[in-house]
């Protein structure tokens, strides 16, 4: 496993979810929900700055058979754009995208099951998606010893 935090992004239309590990990558926690719009690269990149993190992972909604839409589009265009933005504070390699099926679906059932309902699930539930986003990846690196996902470069 590779040392430092990461940060796990779970991008929607609206919201985004923020998720961080450890500096061993063992645990990923929730961190934030970042309005999706105006400002939402920046706060992203005060968030790698804060949490030290040497690595941010994107989530890549892809269908159950493994083909990509129109959001898989975004999250890549998204992804793109971030990478860009964080050319001065992480490697080259420092943005990855990450297969995410069914994370939200697994976010939401966990808290459902937890007992939260209603609009206090909605205003989480990027979050929780986004731990179980990094978590799957901090997992498949333990497990194979690769990074996790592809490395996103940045467009200008």
């Amino acid at each position: 496993m590779r040392p430092g935090a990461r940060l796990g992004v779970d991008v929607g239309s609206v919201r985004i979810g923020v998720a961080r590990s450890d500096p061993g990558g063992v645990l990923a926690t929730p961190v934030e929900t970042v309005r999706r719009g105006k400002g939402d690269l920046d706060r992203l990149a005060e968030l790698v700055t804060e949490y030290e993190a040497v690595e941010v992972i994107v989530g890549l909604p892809t269908s159950l058979s493994g083909r990509s839409g129109p959001a898989a589009a975004e999250a890549r265009r998204f992804a793109e754009a971030l990478a860009a933005r964080l050319t001065d504070r992480l490697p080259a390699d420092g943005v990855r995208l990450y297969d995410e099926r069914l994370t939200t679906v697994t976010a939401e059932t966990g808290l459902r099951q937890s007992g939260v309902r209603g609009r206090a699930r909605r205003q989480v539930v990027d979050q929780a998606a986004a731990v179980v986003l990094l978590q799957a990846a901090l997992d498949g690196e333990r497990q194979t010893g690769r990074p996790p996902g592809e490395t996103v470069r940045g467009r200008s």
